[in-house]
């Protein structure tokens, strides 16, 4: 087995948790989203790096 390059890996890791906790928090104080925020909740948590992108840039409503 190849050892694994953490120095490649772990800054896409520490990416998608941090996008997903502030994705999180965004959701939690927004008023009104586009959908039901349990299903946003679902994607940024399941969707990894593409989930956080896809709230930002669609899920989230201009206030």
């Amino acid at each position: 087995m190849e050892k694994v390059n953490w120095g490649l890996i772990l800054p896409l890791v520490v990416l998608q948790v941090l996008l997903a906790v502030i994705g999180l928090i965004s959701l939690w104080k927004a008023e009104s989203v586009r959908g039901p925020k349990w299903l946003w909740i679902i994607i940024l948590v399941a969707g990894s790096l593409f989930g956080s992108i896809a709230y930002f840039t669609v899920g989230r409503r201009e206030t």
